[in-house]
């Protein structure tokens, strides 16, 4: 089974980091996995060699329960790995939390993804003698690299690269032998990991942000390749297949520390939040110039003609990339007049969909990592279609595999529940399909000006919202007991009452659904009473009269309405039990006011609800699930 294979089942949702250098691993370790936790965080533990012994603590919980587990403890040690994890095989437990050591005790690894071959190989190992103590399937791989040691008389760089090509899965792993203390061995298929290059001192994460105090040089390795840090040789990569030697391409990260901070905000989310005018304003920055009436799109620019010959654009994506794809659905259809279909990338690849050279494939993903999505791009490259990529993290997976993409500038965003990313992603679905529309010929050169004009200034006009969220929080304050709610949008927001919906059930555990407004008669008004919330995205450009016509049938079932209205809409005032008003623009650019009064209430409804709103339970911010 190839790697895009393995990625199938693939859950990316550890974090892992790791030191080896000249400092004290332990403060480095646990500051990088607070800063990875929103990877997971049912449990963490953490390695640390010192005086020619490992001393290994793991505990339930968050990094803080490890803080306290290590407590009093020996911290010492300039070389260490650590974990946050979110379960796969085996209930989060002190036991199966990582790292893992091997039966000798000698090697001790953390993992970031699954093994899908582990009972057999388990089994084997069993055979042979080995016993184990935990569920995972982590400390089957240990083993199996202990196992081949031992077998074949070899270094610990060998047996890892034999004991991979051994198991059939997804993975980031580091793994450290004592007898060996000057060098950590790191690889990776599908799962995440990159390299921070210190003066004599080595880095190891899931993404850069544990390190970036510390070096702003960073490998990001590819798929299918390994590296060993060594202090008395330096930094090598080779592949794991083929054990041939690679350059380390050393890229600068331009992110500053600044960006992964809380900066005086209670949670992520809510700076994430507060952050879109300038995160909207970093995606178009030096692409949309309004003023000379241009868009200038480097990754669009040598694909433009397969865009305006394309037959159909398919769009993948999962969760909110995939809401995101539903607004770039009307954004397409409407001004390019290319026929668009919106495709969960976890259903994508199971149903045999006909692809064709003529199709253009966009796919949407925050992390660039999201498996699912992944494997939808292996299979439309096969099936010869052009590939590109909207993503947030510069060198991650997507922008590889794909043949041209833009990134969105949004900068790290934290909270599992994404805010910021959205709107990134529909600003520049924006400017793809302004473009192509103006490319086509198909919007006159003062609408299109004018349309660059208004997407300018849309950043301005989130700024001005967001100081009536005290408006926004009372309104929360009125619903947050509720148990279930319905979001109602039409047109270009039919995506966005989705994405309100789904925010409130990711941080606040409220059951909501979001149906396009027309549809709520033929099944869910059945659900309408004097207790339920109807949060309903009413704007006057749009079907605005039939958006108001769905209001009064919801008001004749004593619905309690909360509307999402255009400045001054008098009409609405008359109607819903209270509104929140939005600037006015054009109505392809409305999904980006219209969602952000919908984020600030499920975060206000959370934090009253007592949730933990940057870690919600049972997610991890970049996760696939099969």
């Amino acid at each position: 089974m190839g790697i895009f294979a393995a990625l199938l089942k693939q859950i990316i949702m550890c974090g892992i980091v790791g030191y080896i250098g000249h400092r004290e691993a332990y403060p480095i370790l646990i500051k990088g996995l607070k800063r990875l936790e929103y990877r997971g965080y049912d449990s963490a533990g953490v390695a640390l060699y010192c005086n020619e012994e490992i001393n290994l603590y793991k505990k339930k919980g968050k990094v803080i329960d490890l803080e306290n587990e290590a407590n009093g403890k020996n911290q010492g040690g300039t070389i260490g790995i650590a974990h946050t994890r979110w379960a796969t095989h085996g209930e989060p437990s002190d036991v199966n939390s990582h790292p893992h050591s091997s039966n000798s005790g000698n090697l001790t690894l953390i993992h970031n993804g699954i093994i899908e071959n582990y009972a057999t190989i388990k089994a084997a190992l069993i055979n042979r003698g080995f016993k184990f103590h935990s569920e995972t399937d982590t400390e089957v791989l240990v083993n199996l690299i202990e196992d081949v040691q031992n077998q074949q008389q070899c270094s610990l760089i060998r047996a890892t690269r034999i004991a991979l090509n051994q198991v059939v899965g997804a993975y980031a792993i580091a793994v450290f032998d004592k007898n060996h203390p000057s060098m950590v061995v790191t690889a990776r298929v599908g799962s995440p990991l990159v390299i921070g290059v210190g003066k004599d001192e080595y880095f190891i994460a899931s993404d850069a942000t544990p390190f970036l105090e510390y070096t702003k040089s960073a490998v990001y390795l590819e798929d299918g390749e390994m590296a060993i840090m060594d202090l008395d040789y330096g930094l090598r990569v080779k592949t794991i297949a083929t054990n041939k030697v690679k350059d380390p391409y050393v890229t600068q990260l331009q992110m500053d520390l600044a960006s992964i901070e809380k900066g005086g905000y209670e949670h992520f989310m809510l700076k994430e939040i507060y952050e879109q005018p300038k995160s909207i304003t970093d995606t178009f920055r030096g692409r949309l110039l309004a003023d000379q009436g241009l868009i200038k799109m480097g990754g669009l620019f040598e694909y433009t003609e397969k865009f305006m010959k394309a037959n159909r654009i398919i769009i993948v994506g999962c969760g909110t990339s995939w809401h995101a794809g539903l607004v770039g659905e009307y954004l397409f259809e409407d001004l390019a007049r290319i026929p668009v279909e919106v495709e969960y990338a976890s259903e994508f690849r199971y149903r045999n969909p006909v692809i064709t050279s003529d199709d253009v494939v966009i796919a949407i993903s925050q992390s660039g990592e999201t498996a699912d999505t992944l494997a939808a791009i292996k299979m439309a490259k096969e099936a010869g279609a052009t590939i590109f990529g909207i993503c947030n993290v510069v060198g991650s997976s997507i922008a590889r595999e794909t043949h041209a993409g833009a990134y969105t500038h949004a900068g790290p965003e934290i909270g599992v529940a994404s805010t910021k990313a959205f709107t990134a992603q529909v600003t520049v679905l924006t400017m793809l399909a302004l473009e192509l529309a103006n490319q086509k010929g198909l919007i006159s050169k003062s609408k299109y000006h004018e349309h660059l004009v208004e997407l300018e200034s849309i950043p301005a006009k989130i700024a001005k919202m967001l100081e009536s969220d005290a408006k926004v929080k009372y309104i929360a304050s009125i619903f947050k007991d509720a148990t279930n709610c319905l979001y109602l949008g039409r047109g270009y927001n039919f995506p966005v009452a989705l994405e309100g919906a789904l925010k409130l059930k990711e941080i606040s555990y409220i059951h909501a659904e979001g149906y396009p407004a027309a549809e709520m008669k033929h099944g869910p008004i059945a659900l309408i009473d004097s207790e339920m919330p109807v949060f309903v995205i009413a704007p006057k450009n749009g079907q605005y009269e039939k958006v108001v016509s769905n209001v009064q049938e919801v008001k004749a079932r004593s619905g309690r309405i909360i509307a999402i209205v255009t400045e001054g809409d008098e009409t609405m005032k008359d109607i819903a039990e209270f509104t929140i008003e939005v600037p006015d623009t054009h109505e392809a650019l409305t999904p980006l006011l219209t969602t952000i009064p919908l984020q600030l209430l499920s975060y206000h409804i959370a934090v009253m609800r007592g949730c933990n709103v940057d870690q919600p339970r049972n997610l991890a911010k970049s996760v696939t699930v099969e």
